[in-house]
């Protein structure tokens, strides 16, 4: 997608109320906006409302763009990550109890003591505990399945950071299960 000298005005244009440049603005950067929020949606109508959610921020944002700073296809990003993390921190969806006591039932060696539902709750708590950066790597890790590398380019983050996130709130969840087994959680 490089941008030729006609692009690099294009959110200049918009700025301005140019109709036409917000059409050739879809045209351009619809597929890297669609990819982008098919990643952080469950499903394409959810993909979809954010593709237009994300728009009409950058039609009321266009003016901000500053070609000095970097490309258009940068703003965009960067404004529609922005954007598809703050949607997914406000609609976050807790664990679903009844799936995650259905895998629980399922597991082999599980404490026979203690009941499925107990432990399930104990590891959604833990997870909603969480604050929302762990929260948010541990969904694109487990439920998406991206990789470390995935989840740093989606989010802007070091991948240092990614890898520690997931890690500790692992730990965490881990050490709250562990507690409700009795067994004091050590790691």
């Amino acid at each position: 997608m490089a941008a030729s000298s006609s692009d690099s005005a294009l959110l200049q244009r918009v700025a301005r109320g140019d109709a036409g440049a917000v059409r050739e603005v879809v045209d351009e950067y619809g597929d890297l906006v669609w990819s982008l929020a098919r990643r952080f949606t469950m499903s394409d109508a959810d993909a979809e409302e954010a593709v237009q959610d994300i728009f009409v921020l950058l039609w009321r944002k266009a003016d901000r763009y500053d070609a000095a700073r970097g490309s258009e296809a940068t703003f965009i990003s960067v404004l529609a990550r922005r954007l598809l993390i703050d949607r997914w921190r406000r609609e976050r969806r807790q664990p679903d109890r009844d799936d995650i006591a259905a895998q629980a039932a399922a597991a082999d060696g599980a404490h026979p003591i203690l009941e499925h539902d107990e432990l399930s709750v104990a590891a959604a708590q833990a997870y909603a505990d969480l604050d929302e950066d762990r929260q948010l790597v541990l969904r694109l890790s487990i439920e998406r399945g991206y990789t470390h590398e995935m989840i740093a380019s989606a989010t802007g983050v070091p991948l240092g950071t990614v890898k520690t996130r997931i890690r500790s709130g692992l730990g965490r969840i881990r050490q709250a299960t562990e507690a409700a087994l009795g067994r004091g959680g050590v790691r």
